[in-house]
């Protein structure tokens, strides 16, 4: 019972549109009709600004480590990383925004943050190097998955890890088909506030 009562919660949790309610309650914007359309944080960035773009991302990563803290709260820990995968379900599919969600991608890495925090800080600062050279966020994203998914098989002894990691990559991956035809194509947008200034000598 607790088992099915943890997969309820955690689809719950992940269904939490956070991209939504904030752009409807504080800026009276719908964020899916604007921009690219979705709910994850990076079309908030885009759409409401830096602050309710922080706000998301922060709201959307506690989303994945809650689900994995409530496995081991209800004394399920053997289960935080279904509980995670689940979380990410629900944000992608959310049952409170018509079933269409975000990339999977904060909420996954809320999940890893949870369950591998050592990994996560990794993940991190391997999408911080990437977007700094690339000025591609998906593209990032994407870099950052296969990164997880190589560490958890290489650094870590871990099956079930490598299992989730790799499930997560594959729906971060998939979530952004239409990011890489826009890479390949050259119409992805970039981001300008990582570019160097006019008149640097750096």
């Amino acid at each position: 019972m607790n088992l099915v009562l943890l997969i309820i919660l955690s689809y719950v949790i992940g269904s939490i549109p956070s991209g939504l309610w904030i752009g409807k309650v504080f800026y009276g914007k719908d964020i899916r009709d604007f921009g690219s359309g979705n709910l994850g944080a990076t079309n908030t960035f885009r759409v409401l600004g830096v602050k309710a773009g922080a706000i998301v991302t922060v709201m959307d990563i506690l989303k994945g480590t809650s689900a994995v803290l409530l496995a081991i709260a209800f004394g399920l820990g053997d289960y935080m990383l279904v509980a995670g995968v689940i979380a990410v379900v629900g944000h992608m599919f959310p049952v409170f925004a018509g079933f269409r969600g975000g990339k999977a991608v904060a909420t996954s890495s809320g999940v890893i943050l949870g369950a591998a925090p050592l990994l996560f800080l990794l993940a991190v600062m391997c999408f911080i190097i990437s977007l700094y050279i690339s000025k591609y966020v998906s593209l990032s994203s994407m870099i950052s998955g296969v990164f997880a998914i190589l560490y958890s098989i290489f650094f870590t002894d871990d099956a079930a890890l490598m299992i989730i990691v790799g499930l997560m990559s594959g729906f971060v991956i998939i979530r952004h088909r239409s990011n890489i035809s826009r890479i390949l194509d050259g119409t992805e947008p970039r981001i300008t506030w990582m570019s160097k200034k006019k008149g640097s000598s750096v």
